[in-house]
């Protein structure tokens, strides 16, 4: 059995990753692959309980490094019980965020930098890394609008503007760094148009007919 391949969804707040995640995940179940839809934070019962102390609260609740060990705590409990699991069964995995998450909104967003991020990304996860990410671009301003209009209390929606601008720079980084790996996708488009650029992408970088 062939093992299967790991895609993610990254961006900012308010980018619409929940819904492409569910629409990618069914256009390769339609495929005739075995298809597993996650996230993160979350996406298995440890990392779950993590979650509720990362999302709620005060935006001040954690400094910057409690964060950033809280993120991969969760990350390593999702991928020994989740994400590798799947991919050792040849399923192939969406996920909505992953690490560049962390790196966006700990090491750019928050003043940490990547060299630390980069750090402990070694230690947790090693060289395992996703084969095809997707990066939601969009305005600050406007992904907070919509966070704001859909409701939720997010302690990360309610960070200052600057922290979105560092945030959003911060992913655009990661794609520049790592071209191969990441596709950046105009978010502003109505939500059909970026799950056809989405559906694209996967095509070109992956070779599967979705």
């Amino acid at each position: 059995m062939s093992k299967g391949r790991f895609i993610t969804l990254e961006g900012g707040e308010g980018g619409g990753k929940s819904t492409q995640v569910f629409r990618l995940a069914e256009r390769l179940r339609r495929t005739g692959l075995s298809v597993v839809a996650t996230r993160e934070p979350g996406g298995a019962e440890g990392a779950e309980i993590i979650r509720k102390l990362l999302v709620a609260g005060d935006p001040g609740r954690w400094d910057p490094m409690t964060e950033l060990l809280l993120h991969f705590a969760a990350r390593r409990d999702h991928l020994r019980r989740t994400i590798w699991p799947a991919l050792e069964r040849g399923n192939w995995v969406v996920c909505d965020r992953f690490a560049d998450s962390t790196m966006a909104y700990q090491g750019y967003g928050q003043g940490l930098g990547p060299a630390v991020v980069d750090s402990v990304y070694r230690l947790v996860v090693g060289d395992f890394k996703p084969d095809l990410t997707l990066i939601l671009d969009l305005p600050a301003a406007e992904g907070l609008a919509r966070a704001d209009a859909r409701g939720g209390d997010n302690r990360y929606e309610r960070m200052d503007m600057a922290f979105h601008e560092r945030l959003r720079q911060g992913f655009l980084e990661i794609a520049r760094r790592e071209p191969r790996r990441c596709a950046v996708i105009d978010a502003s488009q109505p939500a059909d148009s970026v799950t056809e650029a989405i559906a694209a992408a996967v095509r070109s970088r992956l070779s599967v007919a979705v």
